[in-house]
């Protein structure tokens, strides 16, 4: 795991962005995806009260992987990796978190240090090899 995607999930597991009803339910939303080690070597990021995983660590990130974030009704809800693709909803943080790792894309890991276009540069480069 690079420095870079540490001190993220760092910053990420200090202080958990949203609204004061949501902090506790992304905190143990962040928490579930920090103790699965797939998870831990993507480069976490927030957007909408959502928890986002990316093989890259600059914007703009990869978009092909699911994420997840507190529902409005309670529990938590899994979409993506496109914002029109549901995955489902789950009554727990750690429900959710195993969602996503279902749906990974396979050899995700670790973030590679740049952003997503370098990064399809980089496994262009690769699979011609």
């Amino acid at each position: 795991m690079t420095g870079i995607v540490e001190a993220q999930w760092q910053k990420l597991l200090a202080a958990p962005e949203g609204p004061h009803w949501l902090k506790e339910s992304f905190a143990e939303l962040a928490q579930a995806a920090y103790e699965q080690p797939q998870l831990r070597e993507l480069y976490p990021w927030t957007g909408m009260w959502e928890l986002h995983f990316s093989r890259c660590t600059e914007a703009p990130f990869s978009w092909d992987i699911p994420y997840a974030g507190p529902s409005r009704d309670g529990g938590y809800r899994v979409d993506g990796p496109s914002r029109s693709e549901q995955v489902g909803e789950a009554a727990t943080a750690r429900e959710a978190i195993a969602m996503v790792l279902e749906y990974l894309p396979p050899g995700c890991g670790p973030a590679f240090d740049g952003n997503a276009m370098e990064l399809a540069a980089y496994e262009r480069t690769q699979e011609s090899r």
